[in-house]
């Protein structure tokens, strides 16, 4: 019986967390934790494809932060759209003909304008109160979030996994995966700043991964999440800089005093996709500095 042994060779970081022979795929990943995760693959070898509705903000990527040794490449497309979907795995296969390692469910919005508690949180003592904040809720900005945050990455991760098979066949020893970015609002039992919406999809992707994870079981492609707290990017700070970058700077509330920063985020990325990996699947790892600790949570 294998005893998993190994020698002080395979216990060296470039052992665990070697990501350079990948060919991986980030949704949203021009900017926010998209991008953190584009530049850390990047950074360590591997072949990054991102998608993203901007063709501008994907070229401003490859410009600022195609700088080796891997390779990021820029590939435009709406994966609300099943048909993008469909010719965005078409033109990964055409250069990938053996597969890729690794797809990373990223892209996402929130569009809980009328109910975000940007001015202070509302007075809910009342049920009459309660109810006049909840109805300023938009119906289609429900539907706009479902349809990116939930529906578009199982469109995606389904139109993908004959892509993250392939290596199966011609690299023992190989486990491909797929990590789904959440977010602690899908666990957090509070309205998550007013983003009743938004929390609500990311709480269905949480049990999408679930469900994802165990179906694809039996082929032998791993699935987990990073549920983050607050990171800096276009959705929690409204803009980014010139180098895609966004900041924050509110204090954090947070066991740890700050928000999330990049190489939070590699750290996870690397842990999750090498093959420090291998063992875990459909997982969830929450960088969020301690919040779910000290906020009632249900993890």
């Amino acid at each position: 019986m294998a005893t998993g042994a190994a020698t002080n060779e395979d216990l060296k970081i470039n052992k665990l967390f070697d990501v350079s022979n990948y060919a991986a795929v980030v949704t949203g990943g021009g900017t926010g934790i998209g991008l953190m995760i584009t530049q850390t693959l990047v950074s360590n070898g591997a072949r990054v494809y991102i998608t993203g509705r901007r063709k501008e903000a994907l070229d401003n990527v490859v410009e600022k932060y195609d700088t080796g040794p891997g390779k990021i490449i820029a590939l435009p497309g709406d994966i609300s759209k099943k048909e993008e979907i469909q010719r965005l795995v078409k033109e990964v296969e055409s250069q990938e003909q053996k597969g890729i390692h690794l797809l990373v469910n990223n892209a996402g919005i929130a569009r809980d304008d009328n109910t975000k508690y940007s001015n202070g949180k509302p007075d809910f003592k009342s049920a009459q109160s309660i109810s006049d904040h909840l109805m300023k809720s938009d119906p289609q900005a429900w539907a706009d979030t479902f349809s990116t945050n939930v529906s578009s990455q199982f469109f995606v991760a389904a139109g993908f996994l004959p892509l993250l098979a392939k290596p199966l066949d011609n690299t023992p020893g190989f486990s491909p995966s797929i990590v789904n970015i959440t977010s602690i609002s899908g666990v957090m039992k509070g309205s998550s700043n007013g983003q009743f919406a938004y929390a609500s999809s990311k709480a269905a992707f949480l049990h999408l991964t679930r469900m994802m994870a165990t179906t694809f079981v039996e082929a032998k492609i791993r699935v987990n999440s990073i549920a983050p707290g607050v990171f800096p990017s276009e959705m929690t700070a409204g803009e980014s800089n010139e180098h895609q970058k966004s900041s924050l700077d509110s204090e954090a509330s947070n066991p740890a005093g700050r928000y999330g920063h990049d190489t939070d985020m590699g750290a996870a990325i690397l842990f999750l996709a090498g093959p420090s990996g291998t063992f875990l699947n459909g997982q969830v790892i929450y960088p969020d500095g301690g919040n779910i600790l000290v906020s009632p949570a249900c993890t």
